[in-house]
């Protein structure tokens, strides 16, 4: 093992793509010796001129390296981040991000956790990803092992790639046998099969962080409050939507829904464990939506309820500007007065062209660029009724 991690640390040293910084080390090294302490050794001058981190960036850096008496740890770093493939601004990144890395040792730690990365079946160019993304967990051996277990987890690297922004990259220090695994265990527990606890950990991350208990608490509401099911289609999307919510929020949000809405118990029901993402929604965004729909469309509170995917589009973008055709169309005879609102707004932008727009060029032959007009929320002329 020895042997092999003094031969990854060669061959990253070695690396053509190294020539560049390990010229510039090499240039730099009679002025500051590699060999011995050196007192006079400036931590923030190294950051800006060799790390290339701006003055204010060094400065706030510079506070968590007083320690360091020579540039020898920090130069074999960044010959191990340009060994990696890591560019001048990547560099740059990683230590603004986590000076501390300029600490880490090579041979103990960094190099052996390529080999090992690498034995699990990540290219050079993926652990370099991983790097920049969260440098304080690279230079933890245990980071290893949570991606040993989270790559199965997540089902592809792909999709880890995309939870880490998401999670802080707080997923590569995550607690293995104390909070991740007992999660994942529960989460089984509730009915979701493993490709829907990849899909919940992707776009909820921090899942995987919180203690068990929380997760407990949150399905309670999730049964308890909305009457979401274990099992259930929505089950997963309503639990996305309360993880991290206090069930005095939850409650409360409940509330606000039925004021804005005027909805009963059974309508907000209704709409929330077929809309989860609505206890999401800011007061001020569903106050426009009611006012809009139900004053300016004329829809009922209940029809609303149960079709509780129009608070989820778009106001500007979807629902006003087809609202004006839809209403232009019918004002001039184009159209059924009995035409659905909800079939013209859940079609996707293609098909409402298609259907709402194209069949009416000579009869309007403007619609298409009023409609246009209306998405970016003017509103034409002719799309104003009195």
């Amino acid at each position: 093992m020895l042997r092999l991690r003094r031969g990854v640390l060669a061959q990253l040293l070695s690396s053509p793509s190294v020539s560049p910084l390990h010229r510039l080390l090499s240039a730099a090294a009679p002025a500051a010796p590699c060999i011995s302490p050196n007192p006079s050794f400036a931590v923030e001058d190294y950051l800006v001129r060799t790390c290339g981190l701006t003055r204010p960036q060094a400065l706030k850096a510079s506070a968590k390296l007083s320690h360091l008496k020579s540039r020898a740890k920090p130069d074999a770093v960044l010959s191990f981040l340009a060994g990696l493939g890591l560019s001048t601004a990547d560099v740059a990144s990683v230590v603004a991000k986590d000076p501390l890395f300029l600490c880490a040792k090579v041979d103990k730690t960094l190099a052996p956790n390529v080999a090992e990365l690498t034995g699990l079946g990540l290219s050079p160019s993926e652990v370099a990803r991983l790097v920049s993304l969260g440098p304080d967990r690279f230079r933890c051996r245990s980071i290893v092992s949570t991606l040993e277990y989270c790559l199965p987890l997540f089902g592809s690297y792909d999709n880890l790639l995309r939870a880490l922004p998401r999670a802080g990259g707080s997923i590569l220090g995550s607690d293995l046998d104390r909070v991740v695994k007992p999660n994942v265990t529960f989460l089984h527990e509730c009915g979701l099969a493993a490709c829907d606890i990849a899909r919940l950990c992707i776009h909820t991350p921090l899942l995987l962080n919180i203690s068990t208990e929380r997760i407990r608490t949150a399905v309670a509401c999730v049964e308890g409050l909305l009457g979401v099911p274990r099992g259930s289609l929505m089950f997963k999307h309503a639990l996305q939507a309360v993880a991290f919510l206090s069930e005095d929020k939850i409650t409360a949000k409940v509330e606000l829904l039925k004021k804005t809405f005027t909805w009963t118990d059974a309508e907000v029901g209704i709409a929330v464990s077929r809309a989860p993402s609505l206890l999401k929604r800011s007061e001020d965004s569903l106050q426009r939506m009611s006012e809009f729909l139900i004053s300016e469309v004329g829809l009922e509170p209940a029809y609303i309820a149960h079709r509780p995917t129009l608070l989820t589009f778009s106001l500007k973008g979807r629902l006003r500007a087809r609202h004006y055709v839809v209403k232009f169309l019918k004002e001039n005879g184009l159209l059924s007065r009995n035409r659905d609102y909800y079939y013209a707004v859940k079609i996707t932008g293609k098909e409402f062209v298609e259907k709402f727009i194209c069949p009416h060029k000579e009869a309007a032959p403007h619609l298409a660029k009023d409609y246009a007009a209306a998405c970016k929320d003017e509103v034409p002329t002719r799309f104003r009724f009195t």
